[in-house]
């Protein structure tokens, strides 16, 4: 028996299914959490969520912060931002990491803060979408919920 996941943003409800374990970007550092774990609450950094499950691939999805709740058999994840590799949009993404790049060369430091952190999201979606590239389509593989959502 698994643990219940469910991904939401303020846009869509992005995942709800069980998984073997999930990996969460914590703001202090990365964590695995399994059916049984204690209870938590905790801010999520940006990063990489992953989705386990044995005897498949692993989902992977990028997501932009949030907070999480843990409970012994659920895991909540009130995301900022949340894509799945497959909605990714890569040159786009590319595009994204060189304005921010640009842009933080130009700007003076006490404007950086959120430059770096548009920076770090464009790095993990592109992190994230190249995943899809490593692995063809599995059959049986878990879906997701199927809506567009605008990702900068």
């Amino acid at each position: 028996m698994g643990i219940q996941v469910e991904i939401v943003t303020p846009r869509r409800e992005l995942f709800s299914g069980e998984v073997d374990m999930v990996t969460l970007p914590g703001v202090e550092g990365q964590m695995g959490v399994m059916r049984s774990h204690a209870p938590l609450l905790t801010i999520l950094d940006i990063g990489e969520i992953v989705l386990h499950r044995e005897g498949q691939e692993d989902e992977h999805v990028a997501v932009g912060g949030g907070v999480v709740e843990v409970r012994p058999d659920k895991v909540i994840v009130l995301a900022e931002t949340a894509e799945r590799a497959e909605e990714i949009d890569i040159q786009r993404a590319e595009a994204a990491l060189e304005r921010a790049r640009k842009l933080l060369a130009e700007r003076p430091p006490e404007e950086r803060r959120p430059i770096e952190l548009a920076l770090r999201r464009s790095m993990v979606r592109l992190k994230v979408a190249r995943h899809r590239r490593r692995r063809p389509a599995a059959a049986g593989m878990p879906r997701f919920r199927e809506e567009e959502e605008e990702q900068e």
